[in-house]
């Protein structure tokens, strides 16, 4: 099967997908509490209850308004989201979305650039002091909670720094406000440094860079860790292999056999490891976005759940699964690039 047949038949199956994640996540939804109770108050009187229940398909058995609900979706109706003023939830996620995309693509990078080479250097000198210095690190990664992370850089590069008269890092959000005022960013894909570089606006871009460092660094924290190990066990089990002794034995260096001969291999778990935590960070990293003031899909989930704000739960819950069945569409196709023997029949 060539590659484009395989890749058409993955988003063909995205469609029974999405609508056995809608009708799990409506039916959990209209069983865990009652949907009238996003659209009244305590005051609301019971005969503008019952209209609202006629308005919105309430009063009829729960597969009708399942029915009438995938319709409303289908027209790019996906309701009102109280917990953003009862603006419509297709539009605060495409507001709300590239913040987190934004982030979490930083994240990513950190994590890559990082995690990459310190899981090899880890594997090539496997029980040296950097190999048990990048497991400590690795570890600690992994174990430390994002939110006390996020204090603590905010504690030392931003009110330390600023206390001993150095550069510090801004503390949140995603541009100074004072910046986007006296430069206007022209909204283009809604990232800020993408939006920068194709107006040519370097202000907003180095200054929304600088907004990037320490949410994207804490972000990226429990990754990178994840990355570093699956790296390192990856390039262990590459390195006893034959082809590799074979590679050596010819008189290749070993940066030769290490960077051209192991690395495309032990990559593939690693591919693995990267495209879930992605998909998972990127359908909302609540804590960090907390942390920071980020306003992305994150906070305004946590904001949505804790109002009951039904509409807004089921459009994020939407956007959780597309983004996990699309990455993993992503990372198929890369195990077919790094490993030509993988043939999707």
């Amino acid at each position: 099967m060539r590659m484009r047949d395989y890749v058409i038949r993955r988003l063909l199956l995205l469609i029974p997908v999405l609508l056995g994640v809608t009708l799990i996540a409506f039916t959990l939804s209209h069983v865990i509490g009652d949907p009238v109770a996003a659209y009244v108050t305590e005051k609301t009187p019971d005969w503008q209850v019952e209209q609202i229940k006629r308005a919105h398909h309430l009063d009829q058995p729960l597969y009708v308004q399942y029915f009438y609900y995938l319709a409303d979706l289908l027209r790019g109706d996906w309701g009102l989201s109280r917990a953003a003023n009862d603006r419509p939830v297709i539009e605060v996620i495409g507001e709300f979305f590239p913040a987190t995309l934004e982030l979490t693509t930083v994240a990513i990078a950190f994590s890559l650039a990082l995690g990459i080479p310190f899981g090899i250097i880890s594997a090539v000198r496997k029980d040296k002091p950097v190999d048990h210095g990048t497991r400590v690190f690795a570890l600690t990664g992994v174990s430390m909670p994002i939110f006390w992370l996020g204090l603590l850089l905010q504690y030392i590069f931003f009110y330390e720094f600023k206390v001993a008269g150095l550069p510090s890092l801004p503390s949140g959000s995603r541009v100074d406000e004072f910046v986007i005022l006296e430069h206007p960013l022209q909204r283009i894909t809604g990232l800020y440094l993408v939006d920068s570089l194709l107006t040519g606006n370097t202000v907003v871009f180095f200054d929304s860079l600088t907004h990037l460092i320490m949410p994207g660094f804490c972000l990226s924290y429990v990754t990178l860790a994840l990355i570093m190990r699956m790296m390192r066990s990856s390039m262990l089990e590459v390195l006893r292999q034959d082809y590799i002794t074979l590679a050596r034995s010819k008189g290749l260096s070993e940066r030769v056999v290490i960077y051209k001969h192991a690395l495309k291999n032990a990559m593939i778990p690693t591919v693995t490891v990267t495209g879930l935590a992605f998909g998972g960070l990127l359908a909302g990293a609540v804590l960090t976005e907390t942390v920071f003031s980020w306003p992305g899909v994150g906070r305004w989930s946590t904001s949505a759940i804790l109002r009951t704000d039904f509409a807004a739960i089921m459009g994020f819950t939407i956007l959780v699964a597309v983004v996990y069945v699309t990455v993993n569409l992503v990372v198929d196709v890369l195990y077919a690039a790094l490993d030509p023997r993988i043939r999707y029949g």
